[in-house]
C-alpha cells in the first residue's frame, strides 16, 4: 500500500474548505431568514435605530458576506486546479490565499465598531473562520516533505 501524495491531502482539505466556504455563506441567509441573530446582535449594538435602519445594516453584512464567499470559492476552486495541474506556483498561492483568507476571517471576527461591540455576532465571526482550518491543512500538507519509501 502506497502512503498518499501530500497534494491528494492537501486537496481533500481545499474541497472540505470549499464546502465549508459555501456552507458559511449559506447560513448567513438562513440566519436572515430564521434565527435573526445578526439582526439582534445590531439592535442590542444600537437600540435606538429604527427597524429599517437595521434591516439596512443586515442586508449590508449580508452582501459583504456573499462577496467574500464568492472570492473565497473562487479562491479555493483555482488554488485546487493549480495543484491538480502541477503548477509550480500552486504552494505559494495557496499560501497567500491562506493568509489572506485568515486575514480576512479574523477582521470579522475580531474588528469592533462604534457601539464598542464586535461588527458581527461570535458565531458569525467563528464561522467565518472554518474555512481557515481547512486552509492550514491545506497548506501544511502542501509544503510537507514526501516521505521516503
Amino acid at each position: 500500500m502506497t502512503n498518499p501524495s501530500p497534494a491528494r491531502g492537501a486537496l481533500g482539505a481545499m474541497y472540505a474548505g470549499l464546502a465549508l466556504t459555501v456552507l458559511t455563506t449559506v447560513a448567513a441567509y438562513v440566519d436572515h431568514g430564521t434565527t435573526h441573530v445578526l439582526a439582534d446582535h445590531i439592535r442590542a449594538g444600537y437600540p435606538a435605530y429604527p427597524p429599517a435602519r437595521i434591516d439596512s445594516a443586515v442586508t449590508t453584512y449580508l452582501v459583504i458576506w456573499t462577496v467574500i464567499g464568492a472570492l473565497g470559492v473562487l479562491a479555493w476552486l483555482t488554488t485546487a486546479w493549480a495543484v491538480t495541474a502541477g503548477r509550480r506556483w500552486a504552494r505559494p498561492a495557496a499560501t497567500v490565499m491562506f493568509l489572506i483568507g485568515t486575514g480576512t476571517g479574523l477582521t470579522g471576527l475580531l474588528t469592533k465598531d462604534t457601539s464598542g461591540d464586535t461588527g458581527l455576532p461570535p458565531a458569525m465571526g467563528w464561522a467565518g473562520m472554518l474555512p481557515c482550518l481547512a486552509g492550514l491543512v491545506a497548506v501544511a500538507l502542501l509544503w510537507r516533505r514526501p516521505r521516503p519509501a
